[in-house]
């Protein structure tokens, strides 16, 4: 039931964030279109009280136990951030507007841009962590809690290896190619006369 779960949370979340954009950009209902982007992290909720209806009611802790609080994790820490980016690139492509940034490709500029999405990975684990913990004190010593345990391990691993992906960045910064301006730099615009 769990799995099933998680698969119509993700599901949902991108229906709801695709008829947020449509009625916002193409049938410009800006207060109905918020009313849908809010009702992404009710999904998470849901989510969250049915994992501990099905504990509380029994269930053997499993991995799709660990799995629903991964999920749970990366949506709230990056949920908004993939809502802001479709959000940019939707009112680009159908309501006019300048294409968004785009992120760095070169340089500190990008290592900074990579640390920031750690510590979004950092915030995600932390939520997972947290909700993991929260399960595990929940089942008490009535249940094998070592699947939840093990989940534990996959946040943390999970946190270390986005940390060392963004420390790479930092410490062999990728180079522009020569005769290219960074990414960083300001764009010279051209002026028509």
């Amino acid at each position: 039931m769990i799995v099933t779960l998680i698969i119509a949370c993700e599901v949902g979340f991108w229906v709801l964030l695709a008829l947020g954009l449509a009625v916002r950009y193409l049938l410009k209902w800006r207060r109905t279109s918020v009313v849908l982007l809010l009702c992404e992290p009710v999904l998470e909720l849901v989510l969250f009280v049915a994992t501990a209806i099905d504990l509380k009611n029994g269930a053997e802790p499993g991995w799709e136990h660990g799995l629903a609080a991964l999920y749970i994790g990366y949506t709230v820490a990056f949920g908004h951030y993939t809502i802001r980016w479709l959000d940019g690139h939707a009112a680009h492509r159908l309501g006019g507007a300048p294409p968004p940034p785009k992120p760095p490709r070169y340089g500190r500029a990008r290592a900074r841009h990579e640390a920031r999405l750690w510590l979004r990975a950092v915030y995600g684990g932390a939520v997972a962590l947290a909700l993991l913990q929260l399960a595990v004190w929940y089942v008490g010593d009535s249940g094998d809690v070592g699947s939840l345990r093990a989940f534990q391990w996959v946040a943390l691993r999970t946190v270390g290896i986005y940390g060392l992906i963004a420390l790479s960045y930092t410490v062999w910064p990728r180079k522009a190619p020569t005769g290219q301006p960074h990414h960083d730099e300001p764009r010279k615009e051209s002026v028509s006369r």
